[in-house]
């Protein structure tokens, strides 16, 4: 955490608007990575290196992440200045740096241990995720590890006052509270309370100096600008939330790209009656309503001009973008990947490169079809051995 309390209120043109009500969009590119576990974290990154082949990587204003997205996210703004883009804005090195390291944790299961050993252990079931990432992936690294630009934004959610909890290098915030300027956070936490998924791996806490809050110049929503919230942040998924991670960008720039690893509720033809697991059903149901509807807006908002971008999502069917040059991708296997759980829990081989293959054929597609049809179609997936089951 920063150390030092702010002598004034930060202005929000100086932290670059921690709350990003613009009255209008700017120009701008943003990519939203959507919550999903592992499944989501290695699916975007099929996404990303698609995106750095056709040098749109390289563009970016700002990646705005949650969950299984953040894993993936966060990785991406540590190495951020080691990928080293040509003059074409493509990273020669992007497998290296990002693929390789982001498919040796996909390859180990985390959530199982950490659940356990937050029972049975001394810490929470936080802390063992914690220290999973900071093993695997981010190692010492703070939020002040992370670029000024492109700004990543790492979304939680707050369980005490129900607002999106943002980390970034600029900032952390919540609306309701107000804003820490520069925080030395470790990473690590950002992100574990980004994919806090409920109810086993849900709250993340995070004790807060009091003194680094600071309201924000100019936005008078900060109403909980006090005790307890200004000691500690309880958090949850930021899937909770906003499952796409889109509000972020959507508020700020006017071309969004938006990747959606997210699952969809199951049917249950015998659904249970006692008030625990049904309770959990009613909430799974209204998770799945949301989490519908913003994909439904997003793409209608599209098709209206509000913004221009576009959307792919992991249950996309890659006809529907009507490319004669698309990849051949057929429904039924990319469902059947789509359908894979959402957890940190160990994927084999072929399919995390099937995963990424479809990743890249449907993101391909949308970026070709919407965004710049000037591009060449790809010759073939990044593993076309293994193509998409």
């Amino acid at each position: 955490m920063a150390q030092n309390a702010p002598s004034s209120p930060v202005s929000i043109i100086d932290t670059g608007s921690a709350h990003d009500d613009l009255d209008r969009p700017q120009p701008g590119i943003a990519l939203c990575l959507s919550g999903g576990g592992y499944r989501a974290m290695v699916f975007h990154l099929g996404a990303l290196w698609r995106l750095n082949e056709l040098g749109y990587l390289s563009k970016l204003d700002r990646i705005s992440s949650v969950s299984g997205g953040s894993i993936t996210a966060g990785l991406l703004g540590v190495k951020w200045s080691r990928l080293a883009f040509d003059q074409q804005g493509v990273s020669p090195v992007f497998e290296a740096e990002i693929i390789g390291p982001v498919r040796a944790l996909a390859s180990k299961t985390i959530d199982q241990g950490a659940i356990v050993g937050g029972i049975f252990l001394p810490g929470t079931i936080s802390d063992k995720v914690i220290a999973a990432y900071e093993e695997h992936l981010f190692g010492g690294a703070t939020l002040q590890d992370l670029p000024e630009k492109p700004r990543f934004v790492i979304n939680a959610t707050s369980v005490q006052t129900g607002a999106l909890f943002r980390f970034s290098q600029a900032y952390m915030a919540d609306y309701r509270v107000g804003i820490i300027p520069h925080p030395d956070l470790a990473l690590a936490i950002a992100v574990a309370a980004s994919s806090a998924f409920p109810p086993v791996l849900s709250p993340c806490k995070i004790e807060l100096n009091p003194s680094a809050w600071a309201p924000a110049s100019g936005y008078k929503s900060e109403d909980l600008h006090r005790e307890p919230f200004l000691s500690e942040a309880v958090l949850t998924d930021g899937g909770v939330y906003d499952n796409l991670g889109l509000e972020t960008a959507w508020k700020r720039y006017q071309t969004i790209l938006v990747s959606n690893g997210g699952g969809k509720m199951q049917a249950e033809e015998d659904p249970h009656t006692d008030w625990a697991r049904h309770a959990i059903r009613i909430n799974e149901i209204i998770d799945n309503q949301v989490r519908s509807l913003r994909a439904r807006q997003t793409i209608e908002a599209f098709k209206a001009g509000d913004r221009q971008g576009c959307y792919w999502g992991i249950r996309s069917c890659i006809d529907d973008y009507r490319l004669d040059s698309a990849m051949p991708c057929a429904e039924e296997k990319t469902i059947a990947l789509a359908n894979i759980a959402t957890r940190l829990k160990r994927l084999d081989d072929e399919t995390q490169e099937r995963l990424i293959n479809w990743g890249y054929a449907v993101c391909d597609a949308a970026m070709r079809k919407h965004v710049d049809s000037s591009k060449a179609a790809p010759q073939q997936f990044p593993y076309p051995a293994s193509g998409i089951g």
